[in-house]
């Protein structure tokens, strides 16, 4: 059974529409059901909608990409635990 930070690692390629309908609806169920989740869902939705609203987003360099999801999961899991 997967846990939140399961779900965090996968939530951009969900809102970028990269992930295959199964793994989409397995993360809509859970971001239905967990508070925490939704809270870090709906922040993302609302920052991919800004970024692609102002024509201003750019790729991030991959490592620094990678650096900054593992210190978001590592805050999450500090301030949520390992749900």
């Amino acid at each position: 059974m997967k846990k939140c930070a399961d779900y965090l690692q996968e939530l951009s390629d969900y809102l970028d529409g990269q992930l295959d309908p199964q793994l989409c609806a397995e993360i809509e169920k859970h971001v239905g059901e967990c508070t925490n989740c939704k809270l870090m869902f709906d922040s993302l939705k609302m920052t991919v909608k800004l970024c692609r609203e102002s024509g201003q987003c750019e790729e991030l360099p991959a490592e620094f990409a990678q650096r900054l999801n593992q210190a978001v999961k590592d805050h999450w899991i500090r301030k949520f635990g390992k749900a």
